[in-house]
């Protein structure tokens, strides 16, 4: 198996065009059609609200996306080849994350880079049941539609941010009671809830603490 660059009159075309990427409702759309001729260069700014990544995760900013998208043909016979999409590109932007303590908002700025390959949707299952290599397991998919960048940033985002946050080290997190912020101010409510079932254990020891004292006398 081999990939090949996209070549126009037998000589790789190493010219970035600046294009624009086809808009839909819902996200840029970068298809093979746009990347026939030469690599589409990529400058986007993704406006904050236009991607949703998680429910404790938002952009506070504009995310500034740079790189590349080329078309990569893979032969896989004499008439059989597939065409991939390889996506390079840099990311960064502005963010703000919940404390996994006490969900206060914490700033974050993210950045990060990526170079990925797509290939087209279901092609695979085509070919039956076949070992899978090491590297095709980091490949993804791309619909028939084309590859939406927002889809892709989105992904490499999140695996950019951090498995937990906390406004601070010593974060002391939330009342399980009140609910209240223990950074900002200190509730008491440890000390005000008694279980009851240590309430009728201390009436009962006294019952018979008082028994015993009759008795003696």
């Amino acid at each position: 198996m081999a990939f090949h660059r996209s070549t126009r009159s037998g000589v790789t075309s190493w010219l970035y065009a600046w294009a624009t990427l086809r808009d839909t409702e819902d996200a840029m759309l970068i298809q093979p059609a746009d990347l026939l001729q030469e690599p589409l260069l990529l400058d986007e700014t993704i406006p904050p609200s236009s991607i949703d990544y998680a429910l404790d995760v938002r952009q506070t900013d504009a995310l500034r996306v740079r790189g590349s998208a080329e078309i990569l043909e893979e032969h896989r016979g004499p008439k059989d080849i597939v065409q991939d999409i390889r996506v390079r590109a840099h990311f960064e932007g502005g963010f703000e994350l919940l404390c996994a303590r006490c969900v206060d908002p914490i700033a974050q700025r993210v950045k990060g880079e990526f170079d990925l390959i797509f290939r087209p949707s279901g092609v695979d299952a085509e070919q039956g049941e076949r070992s899978i290599s090491e590297a095709e397991t980091e490949i993804g998919y791309y619909e028939e539609s084309g590859l939406s960048l927002e889809d892709v940033v989105r992904e490499q985002v999140l695996l950019s941010l951090p498995d937990r946050s906390l406004c601070r080290e010593d974060c002391k997190g939330l009342c399980p009671h009140c609910g209240g912020n223990r950074n900002e101010n200190n509730c008491g409510c440890e000390e005000k809830q008694v279980d009851p079932r240590w309430s009728a254990l201390k009436g009962f020891s006294t019952g018979i603490g008082s028994g015993a004292e009759s008795g003696a006398k």
